[in-house]
């Protein structure tokens, strides 16, 4: 049983590496296509743009590593049947069932490795990336010049305003033509006027520092030690360095952590801390209606010394009204504290819900790829690609439910594993009828099959006339 067990768990090893490896480039890349947008124009230093790819990275392992356990159980039992090799152990007496027993271990090896990443690496990386995402939003992205426009270029050290305009730039070669540059940074109080025929711009020193090299043109100058002078000047050739007109990037994190960015320790201590502000809430809430109950009836302690000190003295005509503004307020903030513990209490249920999918699968995945083992590769895509777009739904829609609190969140979040689960135990226990032989188990009796079911369901048997 030791050589059949090896042999079983790398049958599933070569399939899960290549389905795992495929799966998370293809997600990455996606992921890599929706982020170019965020660090276009912003000037970035490339060690922030690979951080932030390093970073999303973890949430694309944690997406494919039960998808790619289902993919490697479709195709290695599906190819063990289609070459009869699960035939071959049935005669020699191996139950088919006690197959499943060195699939389950693996699957239940990559469900701790699943829970572990889930749990202590995406949490972290979770947090960072929104650290970094936020500060670079916040970063500037480099201005754009304009042509046949005032373009105002600010700076950041101590000068400037700078207005420029161009009759053209070409975006290709960063070339402009009849270039004006207004300096109105009042250097020991002169002005200066810079017109060129043609010139080039560049960006140096991580998008922070503008350089303008300008050709043919002259410079005015008024003002200065002597006010009211002018004073002009031909060049040929002239550099203009403008530094910090873009702001330099600053990590701008914050050590808050939303449900998504804490372990599983931190998601139970964070619902017990609202569970215990929404219980003191609801404490104070009802004492605060009781005394004014009891005071409005006159049983108060406090009623009867009132009432002497002003006999004539009578409630307010707004109490009513402010104690019912104070009832709604606590029931809003009630209502809010509820439903952050279920968020929590959600993602908590979550991190388990994707380990055990782990073994879910194999219990569903085994069988089906047994049932229909000439199915191949293409049977494998389109189970693996069907169950992961119904599991998905039934957990996004079960996690709005419990995250607005109309559903319990463990039945919301378990219920996709436990409608696989039950429907994988029942074809589990199934097995031994169809390993007879090798033949069918195609397509075509996957097709006949939907039929059948179709017919039972709403036409009934079709009877010879």
């Amino acid at each position: 049983m030791k050589i059949l067990t090896r042999y079983l768990i790398r049958s599933h090893s070569g399939p899960f590496i290549f389905s795992f490896t495929l799966l998370t480039g293809l997600l990455f890349v996606s992921t890599l296509a929706e982020k170019l947008d965020d660090f276009a124009g912003k000037g970035l230093p490339p060690e922030v743009i690979g951080e932030t790819l390093l970073l999303a990275f973890p949430h694309t392992i944690a997406i494919t590593l039960p998808i790619a356990l289902l993919v490697a159980v479709l195709y290695s039992y599906g190819d063990l049947g289609s070459r009869n090799e699960i035939v071959a152990m049935a005669a020699s007496g191996v139950r088919p069932r006690s197959l499943l027993i060195p699939t389950l271990l693996f699957g239940a090896v990559v469900g701790i490795a699943t829970y572990v990443f889930n749990d202590q690496v995406l949490p972290e990386s979770n947090h960072r990336l929104k650290n970094l995402q936020y500060s670079i939003r916040e970063k500037s992205p480099t201005f754009q010049l304009r042509e046949r426009a005032v373009n105002r270029i600010e700076v950041q050290d101590g000068r400037g305003p700078y207005f420029l305009t161009a009759a053209s730039i070409d975006p290709a070669s960063s070339e402009l033509t009849d270039v004006i540059i207004y300096d109105l940074s009042r250097n020991n109080g002169v002005r200066r006027t810079t017109y060129a025929a043609r010139g080039t711009v560049a960006l140096h020193s991580n998008a922070t520092e503008l350089r303008l090299r300008l050709e043919k043109g002259r410079v005015y100058e008024v003002g200065g030690a002597d006010q009211g002078s002018f004073q002009q000047t031909e060049f040929g050739e002239q550099v203009h360095v403008l530094r910090g007109v873009a702001n330099l990037f600053e990590d701008a994190g914050t050590d808050y952590r939303t449900d998504r960015e804490m372990s599983v320790a931190q998601l139970l201590e964070a619902a017990t801390a609202s569970r215990v502000e929404l219980d003191s809430l609801r404490n104070d809430s009802q004492d605060r209606t009781r005394r004014a109950v009891e005071r409005a009836l006159g049983l108060a302690p406090d009623a009867d010394s009132a009432r002497a000190a002003a006999p004539s003295a009578r409630p307010p005509g707004n109490h009513a009204r402010t104690l019912t503004l104070a009832a709604a307020t606590s029931a809003a903030r009630a209502d809010n504290l509820e439903r952050r513990t279920d968020q929590y209490r959600v993602e908590v249920h979550k991190k388990f819900v994707f380990a055990s999918a782990c073994l879910v699968f194999v219990l569903f995945g085994a069988p089906v790829a047994v049932r229909f083992p000439r199915g191949g590769v293409s049977l494998a895509i389109v189970v693996a690609t069907s169950v992961v777009a119904v599991y998905r739904m039934a957990l996004i829609n079960g996690e709005d439910l419990a995250d607005r609190s109309v559903a319990d969140p463990f039945w919301a979040i378990w219920a996709a594993n436990m409608i696989f689960g039950a429907a994988g135990l029942v074809m589990v226990s199934r097995m031994g009828r169809w390993i007879a032989s090798a033949r069918g188990g195609g397509w075509q009796e996957v097709g006949d099959a939907v039929r059948r079911r179709i017919r039972t369901s709403f036409g009934g048997r079709h009877r010879s006339p």
